[in-house]
């Protein structure tokens, strides 16, 4: 394995990996649902041992030409959570997406939970709260969400271990979420054969996201790995694909296996990003889901209505 530099937050969630592993009580049983539409993959997360799950990064569909939202997507989490008798416990978002709106308070009013996502979610309500110039009643506390995590927060899914991680880069708020034996890093990596995250949104830094990953690389190679988006990798896989290991990532991720340096990788992202246009989605996503997946409320005739400044990004 690669060498890496102390990090007792990361060892500690090594062990929760590890213990799982050993014990499987401590292995979630993991149901994934693919939205097609905006590539984004979300996951229900089961304590083996009783009824009690997570949901992890929900989708709120929504049609940009008509301006109109739809559940659908939530909706198939409800029926799922509700045919398997679950209890749900948590709401977790991985970072405030860019590329989808986060069905989370419909699927909190629906199942219950706690939403929660990590404590920087402030330096994107800040940046974001100016962009989208949100006047003094848009609160940029974090109080849109129920729990707010730091690095090495532990907490539990049912009897299953849990830790957030800050692994930054993407966007400044990004965590992943290590759950038994699983790990689900967000944005900050895709399928071995398709790479990593884009780093040029506000508060994005591609050294920043090369030291994240490697501190998830750093964890067991058992590790499976449950991720956020795919996106088929070109050319050759036709189908979509969301489940590897850690191991798999740090020997053949084509953006930052194992001998691909920093200063290499941080010249291929700048390089790359600088080619892709922005998400189709940025502008209702970002400014929803900084509000904890809640619209602006409706203005005097009953209409809520989202922003679009011109030429701020």
């Amino acid at each position: 394995m690669s060498s890496h530099p102390q990090d007792p937050i990361r060892e500690q969630a090594a062990e929760v990996v590890r213990a799982a592993l050993a014990d499987a009580t401590q292995r979630p049983v993991v149901k994934s649902f693919f939205d097609e539409a905006t590539f984004t993959v979300s996951h229900v997360v089961r304590d083996p041992g009783s009824k009690v799950c997570a949901i992890i990064d929900s989708v709120l569909d929504y049609e940009p030409a008509s301006g109109r939202t739809s559940n659908a997507s939530a909706d198939a989490l409800i029926d799922y959570v509700k045919s398997e008798d679950l209890q749900v416990q948590w709401l977790l978002e991985t970072h405030a997406h860019a590329d989808h709106l986060s069905a989370a308070p419909y699927l909190q009013e629906k199942l219950g939970g706690r939403l929660a996502i990590g404590h920087e979610i402030l330096t994107v309500q800040a940046v974001f709260g100016k962009i989208f110039n949100e006047g003094t009643e848009f609160r940029r506390d974090g109080s849109q969400f129920d729990q707010l995590f730091n690095d090495g927060d532990r907490f539990r899914i049912g009897g299953l271990q849990a830790m957030a991680l800050h692994v930054p880069g993407h966007t400044p708020a990004c965590l992943a979420y290590v759950i038994g034996d699983a790990v689900f890093p967000g944005d900050t990596m895709f399928m071995p054969d398709y790479g990593t995250a884009r780093c040029d949104f506000p508060g994005g830094d591609a050294r920043t996201l090369y030291r994240s990953i490697h501190r998830l690389t750093a964890l067991p190679d058992e590790a499976r790995v449950y991720l956020c988006h795919d996106y088929k990798a070109p050319p050759g896989r036709d189908e979509f694909a969301w489940e590897t290991t850690i191991g798999a990532q740090r020997t053949g991720n084509i953006h930052i296996r194992d001998g691909v340096s920093e200063d290499a990788f941080v010249a291929m992202r700048t390089q790359r990003d600088a080619t892709l246009p922005m998400p189709r989605l940025i502008l209702p996503s970002v400014q929803v889901n900084m509000n904890g997946g809640r619209p602006p409320e409706p203005e005097a005739n009953g209409v809520r209505y989202l922003k679009v400044p011109l030429n701020a990004l």
